[in-house]
């Protein structure tokens, strides 16, 4: 029987094939369900490595194969399956919210170690380290933001990960080109939505123009600065962009996925110094999400 937070059977049986089934080394492989639950249970109660209760084997080997199966893309290749796996059958929802989160970062992960100069005389710079491990200082500390495109019913399709100073709408075509669900059968991966929800964070002319170019519908706000500047120039302002309050309200999707993802304490206070190691354990959290999704 599956312990609190640990993978049900369901869930197990749809994952368990797709695991690495050779060490690589000549060595056997722990017990893959023991090893995930124990990443699962750091990932949700957010404790040092360390401490991982005995049951879940040795920390050392559980916390390598959680970095190995970021580096070798497992945990992405996991999170594509159950992706491709709904979109063939219709479940996912083309009607996509963007937002963003801001997470404060522990003190623990601002100790990055910093590589040397290219001439080996001096350290790199610690703000262009930090940056490069997604790491910006604020007025509230160091904090990472993460951006997400959801599909309608509130499950990840696109994560980007950025200090936590950088302007929503300088990421959003990073976001809209990390969607990419590939097909069951023949064909090109859907990379395009039909519509895009976003709030006014989003309300450029730059991205109104790059959905139009892709054939993407849009559901943004405006500014109430952009609409006096367009309202002052008259009729060489042109016309308000098209909004529809009803379709908005869908908008709140991204924000309870938000929710659900900071149910894992190791999501909602970034702990790892490295920008990959964090995004690995919020790729996780959102195949959890998608493993709980009604109807599996």
């Amino acid at each position: 029987m599956a312990g609190r937070g640990e993978l049900t059977d369901a869930a197990w049986e749809r994952i368990e094939p797709l695991l690495p089934r050779v060490d690589g080394r000549g060595r056997p492989w722990r017990d893959h369900r023991q090893v995930v639950n124990g990443v699962l249970w750091r990932l949700r109660t957010g404790a040092p490595w360390r401490d991982l209760p005995e049951r879940y084997g040795p920390w050392q080997t559980v916390y390598e194969r959680f970095a190995r199966w970021e580096a070798d893309g497992t945990w992405a290749s996991l999170l594509e399956h159950v992706r491709v796996r709904d979109d063939a059958v219709g479940r996912v929802e083309w009607t996509i919210a963007v937002d963003s989160t801001v997470i404060r970062a522990h003190q623990h992960a601002a100790g990055v170690r910093k590589k040397g100069a290219a001439d080996g005389d001096e350290l790199e710079d610690p703000g262009r380290s930090q940056a490069c491990q997604a790491l910006g200082r604020s007025r509230g500390g160091l904090t990472t933001k993460i951006h997400l495109a959801v599909d309608g019913r509130g499950l990840p399709l696109s994560i980007v990960l950025t200090p936590g100073n950088v302007n929503d709408a300088t990421v959003f075509g990073e976001v809209l080109d990390g969607i990419r669900v590939p097909r069951a059968a023949a064909g090109r991966p859907r990379t395009t939505p039909e519509r895009v929800l976003g709030d006014k964070a989003y309300s450029s002319r730059a991205i109104r123009h790059l959905l139009r170019r892709r054939g993407i519908a849009a559901t943004i706000p405006e500014r109430r600065d952009q609409e006096a500047n367009r309202r002052r120039r008259g009729r060489l302002g042109g016309r308000p962009p098209a909004f529809d309050k009803e379709i908005y309200r869908g908008r709140n999707v991204v924000e309870r996925c938000f929710a659900r993802l900071k149910q894992f304490r190791a999501v909602a206070t970034r702990f790892d110094k490295l920008a990959d190691r964090y995004r690995a354990g919020v790729v996780l959290a959102s195949l959890i999400l998608w493993l709980r999704e009604p109807g599996r």
